[in-house]
């Protein structure tokens, strides 16, 4: 089994670039494959490998200045999740394009996953999903909110356009695992909204730690590595990917007619060219090359 590691923390990194190298080399000599991001205003990420080299790669980040209260989520995998390595240098480690945004000045009010389930309910409080519609698509609390966004970055507009709806109605927010909310519940905090919450650990610590005969939660959790989505428990789930969109699809869904491996489901059938789709043709057939040689195909 696999150790899967999603974390973040909201740090000033005056020289992001420093930390890279170091951070990589750690990770490559470890095994540990997977996807970190660093920029001035912290890091965030998910990566997979052994739990010793999980451990070592944590120790190391919580040396780094202003860490040591590094945030973190493990679970499994029974089959590694990526592919390579990367750390990236960014603007933001979750984009959301709005420069005045500063989570460590001030953050919506944190709720244990064990209080979750009575915040939502209670008939004076709005709960919106802060995640992207094909992540809604597959599982959300009960009676959440949709925003419909195809980014992050469109949820401040969205805001814009829906606050006259939560007049005198405390705001209740969600996302994966944390990250979204710290950035949208500070924007809405400065928007003039103090009751505003959010679910400490996120959606994956709920599904962890609330048994699920108690759960709101309906369907499964969109992940960003190989196992596409879990459910209860941090189980995986049924979905697959379609690489030619990068939604998550369930099983019977590539017994339809718009399924075409490595080139579209019913999802993006009608969202790409014919010449998009000769060159996910091109590329699934290196893929599957790559695969008869007993060899990993990058694009994959």
């Amino acid at each position: 089994m696999y150790t899967v590691c999603a974390l973040y923390h909201f740090t000033p990194f005056p020289d992001p670039a420093a930390i890279r190298g170091p951070l990589l080399e750690l990770c490559q000599r470890e095994g540990i494959t997977g996807s970190l991001l660093l920029a001035k205003e912290g890091i965030n990420g998910t990566v997979a490998g052994s739990e010793a080299a999980i451990n070592t790669m944590l120790a190391h980040i919580r040396a780094l200045p202003g860490c040591a209260d590094l945030v973190w989520k493990n679970s499994t995998a029974k089959d590694q999740p990526f592919g390579k390595m990367k750390v990236r240098l960014k603007k933001e480690i979750v984009t959301m394009g709005q420069p005045d945004i500063d989570p460590r000045a001030a953050v919506g009010h944190y709720v244990e996953p064990k209080d979750w389930n009575d915040l939502i309910t209670a008939p004076d409080v709005v709960v919106i999903d802060t995640r992207n519609d094909y992540e809604y698509s597959i599982g959300t609390f009960e009676g959440a909110i949709d925003p419909q966004t195809k980014s992050f970055r469109e949820f401040p507009q969205w805001w814009e356009e829906n606050k006259d709806r939560f007049h005198n109605k405390r705001i209740a927010m969600f996302c994966t695992g944390g990250i979204r909310c710290e950035k949208s519940t500070n924007f809405v905090k400065q928007q003039g909204i103090d009751e505003v919450y959010h679910l400490k650990g996120g959606i994956l610590k709920y599904l962890e730690e609330v048994p699920q005969e108690d759960s709101k939660w309906q369907g499964d959790c969109y992940v960003f590595d190989g196992r596409v989505s879990v459910g209860h428990g941090l189980v995986e789930g049924p979905h697959e990917l379609c690489h030619a969109c990068r939604r998550p699809v369930m099983p019977e869904d590539k017994s339809r007619p718009e399924w075409e491996n490595g080139v579209s489901c019913h999802q993006c059938v009608d969202e790409t060219s014919d010449e998009d789709k000769a060159r996910f043709r091109m590329r699934q057939k290196q893929i599957e090359l790559a695969r008869e040689r007993g060899e990993k195909h990058l694009g994959r």
